[in-house]
C-alpha cells in the first residue's frame, strides 16, 4: 500500500478521495465494492483457532468475522472518515442517533451525571431528559457557554456532551475552553459536530475526546442514506466497540457504499455550502420582513468571534424569525418553490422547517417558547442549487406576506 500521508499533508479535497493513502481494493476495483454478505467463512478449523488465538492477544489477522461485527465496505468507509476527521479510528452506526445513544451508553457511569448543552437536537434532548434517568443517570441541560458548563459540574459528573454549532440557534462553543474545564475536572468531552462537519471544524485537534456526526447529513450529502459515526483515539473507542459488537447497530453495506461515494465530493460540496450559506444569511438579515437571523458567519451572531477563530466556514444552515405569527410563517414556507418541507439538512436539495411545528409540535406551547421554539422560527438548510435561485425563491415567498 502506498501511503499518501508520508509525502506531505494533503488538503481536504484530496483526503476526501484517498483517505490516509492509496489502497488496493478487492478485485483491484477503483470504487469500494459492496460486500453483501452476513457471514465470513473460514477455510479450516486450524484457521479458526489461529484467528481466535490472535484475537485473544489483541492481534488482528483478518478484519471480518461476522456481519454484526463489521463488513469490508464498512471498514473502508470508516478508514476514509477517520482520515477526513484526523482521527485514529472511526466507528459507523446505523443512524446519527444510534451513534449518540450508544456512545453515551458506553461511557456513562453508574449513578453518574452528564452535562448537555440545552440548544441541541430534539432527539438528543429527549434521550437526556426522558430515558437516561431510567438508568440512574442524572442530567443537566445548560446554556452553551463555558461558564454554564463549569457551573453544572457535580462530584458524580463524568461526561460533557455538546453540539457546535448547536441546533437550531447555531451557537458555537469555545471548545479549547470547554476542554480545559473538562481536563481540570477529569471529564470526558463528546461533541456532535454534524452541522460543522470535519471540513469546517476539527474538534479532536482542539482537545475534544470524541466526535460524533450524523453521516446522513453533509458526509453522505445526497439525502439518500442513514448513518452515524463516532471518531477518536483507537484505545478510547475500544469500549464502544465492545458495546456495538453486542448490539450490532451498524449500517448495511449499500449505505456504506453510498456514504463512501458521497465523501469523494465532500470538500467540493462544503465549499458551495459555505459560500451559499453566508450569502443568503446576509440577504435575509437585510430583508425588512425578517426579524432576526442566526448564522455564525454574521457579525450579529453572539458567537461570531469564536466561530471566526475556530471554523474554516460556517455551513449552510440558517435560522431566522419571520415578522409575523405562526400562520404567516407557514404561509411563507408554503410559498417557497425550491425548498422542500422536511426536518433534515446537509443534502443536495434545499430544505425548510418551521421548528415549533415540525420538531416540537407535541410539546406544550409554554415549554416550546421557554426553549426558544417560537412559532415564527424557521430553519433552512441550503442544498447545492444556484444561490441566486435560492435568494429569488426566498424573496418571492417573503413578498407574499
Amino acid at each position: 500500500m502506498s501511503e499518501l500521508t508520508g509525502a506531505r499533508p494533503w488538503r481536504p479535497a484530496t483526503v476526501a478521495i484517498h483517505g490516509f493513502g492509496r489502497r488496493r481494493k478487492a478485485h483491484n476495483a477503483v470504487s469500494t465494492p459492496i460486500v453483501q454478505t452476513s457471514n465470513f467463512s473460514f477455510g479450516s478449523m486450524a484457521e479458526v483457532v489461529e484467528f481466535m488465538q490472535a484475537k485473544s492477544q489483541g492481534r488482528i489477522i483478518r478484519e471480518q468475522e461476522y456481519g454484526r461485527y463489521g463488513n469490508p465496505t464498512q471498514a473502508e468507509t470508516e478508514r476514509k472518515l477517520a482520515a477526513i476527521e484526523g482521527a485514529e479510528r472511526a466507528m459507523l452506526f446505523s443512524t446519527g442517533m444510534s451513534a449518540v445513544i450508544m456512545t453515551l451508553m458506553a461511557y456513562m457511569k453508574p449513578a453518574g451525571h452528564i452535562i448537555f448543552t440545552s440548544d441541541c437536537y430534539r432527539q438528543t434532548r429527549d434521550f437526556a431528559t426522558h430515558f437516561l434517568g431510567k438508568f440512574g443517570i442524572q442530567t443537566s441541560l445548560v446554556e452553551p457557554t463555558t461558564g454554564a458548563v463549569e457551573a453544572a459540574i457535580q462530584p458524580n459528573t463524568n461526561l460533557i456532551f455538546t453540539e457546535s454549532p448547536t441546533n437550531p440557534y447555531l451557537r458555537v462553543l469555545d471548545l479549547p475552553a470547554i476542554v480545559k474545564v473538562a481536563k481540570r475536572h477529569g471529564l470526558l468531552t463528546l461533541i456532535d459536530a454534524t452541522l460543522a462537519t470535519p471540513y469546517n471544524i476539527r474538534p479532536l485537534e482542539l482537545g475534544v475526546d470524541l466526535v460524533i456526526h450524523s453521516a446522513t447529513k453533509y458526509l453522505g450529502g445526497h439525502n439518500d442514506l442513514l448513518a452515524g459515526v463516532t471518531l477518536g483515539r483507537h484505545d478510547l473507542l475500544e469500549e464502544l466497540n465492545r458495546l456495538q459488537r453486542m448490539i450490532g447497530s451498524i449500517p448495511g453495506p449499500l449505505s456504506c457504499f453510498l456514504l463512501e461515494r458521497g465523501l469523494k465530493t465532500f470538500a467540493l460540496r462544503m465549499e458551495q455550502h459555505n459560500r451559499a450559506g453566508l450569502l443568503l444569511a446576509q440577504v435575509l438579515e437585510r430583508h425588512p420582513k425578517i426579524e432576526r437571523v442566526w448564522y455564525p458567519g454574521l457579525a450579529s451572531h453572539p458567537d461570531y468571534a469564536v466561530a471566526r477563530q475556530q471554523m474554516r466556514g460556517f455551513g449552510s444552515v440558517i435560522s431566522f424569525l419571520v415578522k409575523g405569527d405562526g400562520t404567516q410563517t407557514q404561509k411563507f414556507i408554503d410559498a417557497l418553490e425550491l425548498f422542500l418541507i422536511t426536518p433534515s439538512l446537509g443534502g443536495s436539495e434545499s430544505l425548510v422547517t418551521q421548528m415549533a411545528t415540525m420538531s416540537f409540535f407535541d410539546y406544550p406551547v409554554e415549554y416550546r417558547q421557554s426553549i426558544g421554539m417560537v412559532d415564527n422560527l424557521v430553519r433552512v438548510a441550503l442544498g447545492l442549487e444556484d444561490p441566486e435561485d435560492l435568494i429569488a425563491d426566498l424573496q418571492q415567498a417573503l413578498e407574499r406576506l
